[in-house]
């Protein structure tokens, strides 16, 4: 059996981890303020959060969905201020 039948497909799960609504984002403000003073008017609201990507084996889709979801729950977010949206693409 090859290596990659025996440990299941390769997939990057990517996790995009944002402040929930109404929770303080000063990283955002900082930003914002920035725009402004370097006359980004059109600008109107800043969130800033994080991306984080993770290369796992998974024998489908739906469980490299499942593992990142897991993950999310467990390490990578904050449930109580921070909401993350999970997706995953094939890579081997």
């Amino acid at each position: 059996m090859s290596e990659q039948s025996e440990a299941g497909r390769r997939w990057i799960i990517e996790a995009e981890i944002m402040p929930k609504q109404g929770v303080n984002d000063p990283q955002g403000d900082a930003v914002m303020s920035g725009l402004k003073s370097l006359s980004f008017d059109g600008a109107r609201r800043v969130r800033v959060g994080k991306l984080i990507r993770v290369e796992v084996s998974a024998s489908s889709e739906d469980d490299a969905l499942d593992q990142g979801t897991r993950m999310c729950e467990r390490l990578l977010a904050n449930p109580v201020i921070e909401e993350f949206v999970v997706s995953a693409a094939r890579i081997g």
